[in-house]
């Protein structure tokens, strides 16, 4: 324990660090990869790559620009270090990859419907899985207070995930802000609490 507790970044946030940087060094090489490797919509369109089952995944390691991933991985260690200190490298991973998978299930579901009307587009980034890190930021220490650049007062987080919450429904519904997936963030917020309430044993997994 003593060995773990001295390390700046525990194991998982590290390895997605590194990851996600080293893909998008490898994007600038190979550009392509978003025709394979993001998440397409399941479509008739010849043109347009085609959803497969592994852009579930995929999708999330690979950015649009510098400031995309730089803010994505700043979340994910800001949110991300105390919760797999907490929960351990396998719950941590586990809660990771299922907020992924349901952002990517939640926005494919989206994507689809707007490719049966001729809008056909990838999507890419980390964001989905990120917003699950922060509403389970927001559940496992909801008093602790944040500060942030844009909003110089500190704030609990329990608010602070509340706050963006709604905001991201409020621009997913109105579409106040395209070229953003507003709905994988939601789906993210949404798997990881799911998960956090099964674990808990509490509704709607009461048992």
């Amino acid at each position: 324990m003593a060995a773990r507790s001295q390390s700046i970044l525990p194991t998982v946030i590290w390895v997605l660090l590194i990851a996600n940087g080293l893909i998008f060094a490898a994007q600038a090489i190979a550009p392509g990869l978003i025709l394979t490797f993001g998440l397409w919509p399941i479509h008739d369109f010849q043109m347009y790559p085609s959803f497969k089952p592994w852009q579930l995944v995929s999708y999330a390691f690979l950015h649009g620009n510098l400031t995309h991933l730089f803010f994505n991985m700043f979340a994910l260690w800001m949110f991300g270090m105390d919760l797999e200190r907490v929960w351990g490298t396998q719950r941590f991973t586990l809660y990771f990859a299922v907020c992924v998978i349901g952002a990517g299930l939640i926005q494919l579901a989206v994507a689809t419907s707007g490719a049966a009307q001729g809008d056909v587009y990838p999507t890419i980034g980390a964001s989905g899985g990120v917003f699950g890190i922060l509403l389970a930021f927001g559940m496992m220490f909801p008093d602790r207070r944040i500060l942030m650049l844009f909003f110089p007062v500190p704030i609990k987080a329990k608010y602070f995930v509340l706050f963006y919450g709604l905001l991201e429904f409020l621009f997913g519904v109105s579409g106040a802000q395209p070229g953003v997936a507003h709905f994988a963030h939601l789906g993210g917020m949404l798997f990881g609490f799911l998960l956090i309430q099964y674990w808990r044993g509490k509704l709607p997994f009461k048992r």
